[in-house]
């Protein structure tokens, strides 16, 4: 049973008996107070009868007829006249008023005690929860507070879901924090190596002036060009500032004009692009954003597989989701670079010369934004095979 239970079955009790004591103590003052009546109507009468014994009948006859008469009214009382007072009566008054005092003071101190009680284990819960609130602004972690039922209880649930939300956000910003370092840290060595060909290209063609030289650095400025709109585009999703469309999409259209993208490194390289046509298939999504992430799978298959080879696509539904595979024909992912493949800036050991690993992320990262989730796996005849599922719901 717990604290709070037994706390209120205690004040149950001390009400209780508290009710118990005062109708008892009520119930034997009514009879003291009837038999003195009693005693002292008897007393008055046979004083009466002791002086004068041929009263008898009247004091009968008065009696009978009084019988119901109310004890309360004293307006016509004739012992009033006689200069007579209620409390002249009562005879042993000093008992009666030991015996209303005793049962007052029982009667109180069950009420005091109670209250003690109860204003006890408050003071103690809130010194629980103030020292628990204490430990966490000190750094202490994983507290838990025991579990009881009582008036604080709701405020306990809602201070520990409050110090759980804020340990997850402080956990989030630390996160957040680190990924900044790093991303800044990738992005700096990404300018670093176009800016250095760059700066080595301007040198040479000063002292021996050439076409290729000034071929070198286009090709490092598209390089750069490529990199900063890859960065911006990261920075938009991470913002939540990417809105992507939500229309039906039909599959196969989808994989056609990605692969149709991609058509002049494909004749370039000697590698082909199957798509089997699978029947209509539809998925919610932004087309253009989505061709962008097919287009990054399907160049990374390339970048991977020999000529002479075919990179294949195959898509199906169920009634959960709708997936989609690419895979090459290649020698497949290195086993240490699976868990990191959509990891931003990532570089594998096969990774393309000239690549700045963000290709795979950003896919990832479309993909995700449309209710779907992306896997990367070998297959068992070699090569390596990207698997999309976009959910229904």
């Amino acid at each position: 049973m717990s604290k709070g239970t037994n706390n209120k079955l205690t004040l149950i009790f001390v009400l209780s008996v508290s009710f118990i004591v005062a109708s008892l103590i009520t119930f034997l003052l009514t009879y003291y107070y009837s038999y003195l009546q009693f005693q002292l109507l008897g007393d008055f009468c046979g004083g009466i009868l002791e002086k004068h014994p041929d009263c008898e009948q009247t004091i009968l006859e008065v009696l009978k007829s009084n019988r119901t008469y109310s004890m309360l009214s004293t307006d016509e009382n004739i012992l009033l006249s006689f200069g007579y007072q209620q409390s002249d009566f009562l005879g042993i008054n000093g008992k009666i008023f030991l015996i209303a005092s005793l049962g007052f003071l029982a009667g109180g101190s069950l009420f005091l005690f109670s209250f003690w009680h109860w204003n006890k284990n408050k003071i103690a819960r809130i010194k629980t929860l103030t020292g628990y609130l204490e430990k966490v602004n000190m750094g202490s972690q994983g507290l838990l507070l025991d579990t009881s039922e009582d008036e604080f209880s709701r405020l306990q649930d809602e201070i520990y879901k409050t110090i759980t939300t804020l340990y997850q956000t402080r956990d989030a910003a630390l996160e957040e924090k680190n990924n900044f370092a790093d991303n800044l840290s990738n992005i700096a060595h990404q300018l670093k190596t176009p800016i250095t060909a760059i700066s080595l290209s301007v040198q040479m063609m000063k002292e021996h002036p050439s076409f290729d030289y000034s071929e070198q650095i286009r090709r490092q400025l598209n390089r750069l060009t490529h990199l900063e709109e890859a960065l911006l585009l990261l920075s938009r999703i991470d913002a939540g500032t990417l809105v992507m469309k939500q229309n039906a999409v039909d599959v196969f259209t989808l994989l056609t004009l990605a692969s149709d993208n991609l058509q002049e490194l494909f004749m370039q390289n000697g590698i082909s692009v199957d798509i089997p046509e699978a029947g209509e298939i539809n998925i919610i999504a932004d087309l253009d954003w989505t061709m962008e992430a097919i287009i990054n799978l399907m160049k990374n298959c390339m970048e991977h597989t020999k000529a002479g080879t075919t990179v294949h696509c195959s898509y199906e539904k169920n009634p959960l989701y709708v997936q989609i595979r690419i895979w090459d024909e290649g020698n497949g992912f290195a086993k240490e670079d699976l868990p990191h493949l959509f990891e931003r800036f990532y570089h594998g050991e096969n990774g393309s010369v000239g690549g700045i690993g963000i290709g795979l992320s950003l896919s990832k990262a479309i993909i995700e934004m449309q209710n779907g989730i992306i896997r990367a796996f070998n297959l068992h005849e070699n090569g390596a095979c990207f698997e999309i599922c976009f959910y229904s719901h």
